[in-house]
């Protein structure tokens, strides 16, 4: 059962170069929901799979069998192995749940503090303006959603340029794509090899505010140069946005610049077949993996309980 548990432990690792293939040869819309449903199948597992191996060890010990109403403690194969893997798997467990606890404090902060800020101002439709010398927009999550950009960032732009910051800012909103990006963080702290790929999930959710802003606009030239220009702006500017609030200025904005100068490239279906393929067949077996480790540890422990024999 240990061997089986490593699958999910190892698969993550596949992760991030495989997402940045996906986000390549998929749209980027389909991207998205391929790539954030992937790395959460891909955490869950990984937790599933370190939670089993902490149950396992703790139910080896004789006073934690004698808690769990065991006749006799948990007998496995690989008995000298198990103590020391659950010892890390709680030690990695704490780390996750602990790094995660202090990111979530720290964005509900600024969160409250953005949507304070916001609140306070008069808004034009979801439009909210905001004095500040800090060159900054984005999309506020919350009832209602609101659009925030500054001052600064409205004198650096032109007319037409803000229309079409103003179009990928509401296409962040109704594409609800701060569930995305809470989802990435989600998964990043519970396996290190899924931070790579939480930056190619923020990838794909700006991606796909630009085309679906370039739709709603009809010109794509005018909303790479509004790009351009607000991230030439507020490059030096100090954000105390929130990381799932998306920005038209976040990720590499030269990457997202030269694929709105571009023509949507279309793609064989061989070639999307295959990446779609490998990434469902690396979260089926790291999800198959953990559960058949999940099955297995329940067999032990009844077992142990004596309702079955061995």
């Amino acid at each position: 059962m240990t061997a089986l548990l490593l699958i999910p432990l190892l698969l993550p690792f596949v992760m991030p170069p495989l997402a940045r293939r996906t986000l390549d040869r998929l749209a980027p819309g389909t991207a998205l929901w391929a790539l954030t449903a992937a790395a959460l199948v891909l955490a869950g597992a990984c937790v599933a799979v370190l939670g089993t191996l902490v149950l396992t060890g703790l139910l080896k010990l004789p006073a934690f069998a004698e808690l769990g109403e065991l006749v006799h403690p948990l007998r496995t194969p690989t008995g000298y192995l198990v103590l020391p893997a659950a010892a890390i798997a709680t030690g990695l467990l704490t780390i996750g749940a602990w790094t995660l606890a202090r990111s979530a404090l720290r964005q509900t902060r600024a969160f409250r503090t953005a949507r304070t800020e916001a609140d306070r101002r008069p808004a034009a439709g979801d439009l909210c303006v905001v004095d500040s010398p800090e060159p900054d927009a984005y999309a506020l999550p919350g009832r209602p959603h609101r659009i925030v950009v500054t001052t600064a960032m409205l004198r650096s732009l032109g007319p037409d340029e803000r229309e079409a910051l103003f179009a990928h800012e509401r296409a962040h909103n109704q594409g609800g794509h701060h569930y995305f990006l809470a989802a990435a963080e989600l998964a990043a702290h519970c396996h290190p090899a899924l931070r790579p790929a939480r930056a190619t999930i923020r990838l794909a959710v700006e991606r796909a505010a630009d085309e679906a802003a370039a739709a709603a606009m009809g010109d794509r030239r005018i909303l790479a140069r509004a790009i351009a220009r607000a991230a030439l702006a507020g490059q030096a500017a100090r954000s105390t946005r929130p990381d799932f609030a998306p920005a038209a200025t976040a990720g590499p904005v030269p990457q997202r610049v030269a694929a709105l100068l571009t023509a949507p490239a279309g793609h064989s279906r061989r070639s999307v077949g295959w990446v779609a393929l490998l990434l469902a067949a690396c979260t089926a077996l790291s999800a198959t993996a953990a559960t058949t480790g999940a099955i297995a540890f329940h067999h032990d422990v009844e077992v142990a309980q004596g309702e079955e024999p061995r």
